[in-house]
């Protein structure tokens, strides 16, 4: 039997993020979801109207999350949500996910982010955000917070190619993204990076190549997701006008290409997702059937089984 020659103690072939709570806690890290009820400066009018043209978070808000209802309030029903379904759950992340979760004035982020942090079992955040709605100040606090809790500023960044953040009105550029990663970075914050593929208007050759891109920036943890068609967007109108200007993966496609991708990947990076999953209901385009992140997961790491690969086997730091 050949030898297995990728770097990590566990199983998996790729920095998988599951794995990596349990080396640094000793078990499983569970995230529970809150919605704050912030919008974003493309949404309110600061920059634009209308959002991302993807963008629709109703399509992955829990159901415990809701923006009315206090954070505490949103933190303990998601606790007792996740107790019931992974009964080791012992440890919590609280994740400001839907909008842009910097996006208010320091003293009322203060507000919320030490609600969350201040129920037994919290152990950090990850604050979802966009690279314009950070600035020194909020960092040098979030670095403050990091001293005692676990704490990720994980930004969307989508594409490195502008021409395309412009077609999907990100009103904001690569280098503004890059720009508040490496800042993040430097305070000795963990950042996330979130990254889309299939996106209209790029190619499967001009996503591969951002790998080399991609890899030379400070990030802790990457999620990956295919582009989907999710009803009640701009995009999923523009998808019924002109269905020929996207490239949508089909899974097996998806499958080769994001092992080709992670075959080249900094193996540094955590894998926290490879891909993304909207229910069937707010599809507006072809979709994957039921498919669960699970599945996806070992379609993913059975081809890099057949490939005896694993993430970063063709890696250069050059």
């Amino acid at each position: 039997m050949t030898p297995l020659l990728f770097p990590w103690k566990h199983h998996r072939r790729y920095n998988a993020y599951a794995e990596h709570f349990k080396s640094i806690m000793g078990q499983r890290v569970q995230k529970i979801t809150v919605d704050a009820g912030f919008t974003c400066p493309n949404r309110d009018g600061t920059k634009g109207r209308g959002g991302c043209t993807y963008c629709n978070n109703e399509a992955f808000n829990p159901s415990y999350c809701q923006p009315q209802k206090p954070i505490a309030q949103q933190v303990e029903e998601g606790i007792q949500f996740h107790e019931k379904r992974y009964r080791r759950a012992e440890n919590f992340l609280v994740y400001f996910q839907p909008y842009s979760n910097t996006y208010a004035p320091l003293d009322h982020l203060k507000i919320l982010y030490e609600e969350a942090l201040s129920r037994p079992g919290v152990i950090g955040l990850v604050i979802g955000t966009r690279p314009d709605c950070i600035d020194e100040e909020k960092l040098n606090y979030l670095s403050e917070l990091n001293k005692k809790h676990y704490i990720v500023v994980e930004y969307g960044v989508e594409s490195i190619y502008n021409q395309t953040l412009d077609r999907i009105n990100r009103l904001h550029s690569f280098e503004e993204s890059e720009k508040a990663i490496r800042m993040t970075a430097k305070l000795g914050l963990h950042v996330g990076a979130h990254f889309i593929f299939g996106l209209p208007g790029e190619t499967r050759q001009m996503m591969k190549d951002s790998v080399n891109v991609i890899n030379k920036l400070p990030l802790s943890g990457i999620k990956f997701h295919q582009l989907q068609i999710v009803s009640g967007t701009q995009m999923a109108i523009d998808y019924k006008k002109h269905p020929t200007d996207y490239d949508l993966f089909s899974l097996n496609d998806y499958v080769s290409f994001i092992v080709d991708f992670t075959e080249k990947l900094n193996p540094d990076f955590i894998i926290e997702r490879f891909a993304g999953e909207v229910p069937p209901r707010f599809l507006a385009g072809p979709g994957w059937g039921a498919l669960r992140n699970d599945q996806i997961n070992q379609l993913i790491e059975k081809e890099f089984e057949t490939r005896n690969s694993w993430q970063g086997k063709f890696f250069s730091a050059h």
